[in-house]
């Protein structure tokens, strides 16, 4: 493989093509233009062009019973769709996820209109040039007026048919405010594979946050860091003395929602998720 490999490590797999569901050990390389899948008997090389989808943790029904965590892939071979089941440790099934996505997907011509509604509010902003990157929690579209979707903020994401082709509608907070924006790609399959992107990794943070609770001193908090309060601020925002502000701090530390580091206080992903939807439901 004379191209760069991003990826490359043993796992066990399966292939609708075995004579057996049952899973065989081998090794998975990845490149920037193809997945390759070997065992000691065969070889299978997908091009990145042909695959359709990616999935984390679904699993054909035929293969159910020999899987635990899973990536499964799907592509075409020639007039035919196919699936390879991929299992491997949760860690590196994670990562191997985001590599995909990121061989798939950075570097696609991208058309982008944002905002294009302000909580529900249309403007006139038209679409404009970029590229798309894919960041760890984030989708960025570089370009002369660069868009940035932390995935933590986005509370709504469709496919929509347009007259022009389809985008895809994205509902997320920015700078306090519920905004949509519409993105279009250079392919329907790319549109299709960024909007399962989104949709893990969505469904990996509100997993994370479905058990946490918060008091309402905690979300005003919250909303206030998010908001841009730092920790002095705090009490004045909140209208609460400064041992107040402590102890919230401490319990958002240990429910994982906020986080001190060289830049200060701030959000963590599932922080941002909590107060995305809250600021969703005010707007709404």
């Amino acid at each position: 493989m004379s191209e760069k490999v991003i990826a490359d490590f043993v796992a066990r797999f399966s292939l609708d093509t075995f004579d057996s569901p049952e899973p065989a050990k081998g090794r998975i390389v990845l490149s920037q233009k193809r997945l390759v899948l070997a065992t000691d008997g065969s070889k299978t090389t997908v091009p990145l062009s042909a695959i359709f989808d990616v999935n984390v943790g679904h699993v054909p029904a035929e293969m159910e019973a020999f899987f635990q965590d899973t990536i499964t892939i799907a592509y075409r071979d020639g007039d035919r769709r196919r699936t390879a089941v991929v299992e491997a440790g949760s860690e590196e099934v994670s990562r191997f996820k985001t590599v995909l996505f990121k061989a798939q997907l950075s570097g696609t011509a991208a058309r982008v209109k944002h905002p294009a509604r302000v909580g529900g509010r249309v403007t006139d902003a038209p679409f404009r040039p970029a590229k798309l990157k894919i960041r760890p929690g984030a989708v960025e579209f570089a370009g002369d007026d660069p868009v940035t979707v932390e995935l933590a903020n986005v509370t709504y994401f469709q496919k929509e048919d347009r007259d022009g082709g389809s985008v895809l509608v994205v509902r997320h907070a920015d700078q306090g405010q519920s905004v949509t924006s519409e993105f279009a790609l250079e392919s329907d399959r790319k549109l299709n594979l960024l909007g399962r992107y989104l949709r893990l990794e969505y469904s990996a943070l509100a997993k994370e946050v479905e058990d946490v609770t918060t008091s309402e001193d905690e979300m005003e908090a919250l909303v206030a860091i998010y908001s841009g309060a730092r920790s002095g601020d705090l009490a004045g925002t909140l209208g609460v003395d400064s041992s107040r502000v402590t102890m919230l701090l401490n319990d958002l530390r240990e429910k994982g929602l906020v986080d001190e580091g060289q830049k200060g206080l701030s959000l963590t992903a599932q922080g941002q998720l909590l107060v995305s939807d809250r600021i969703e439901t005010v707007n709404t």
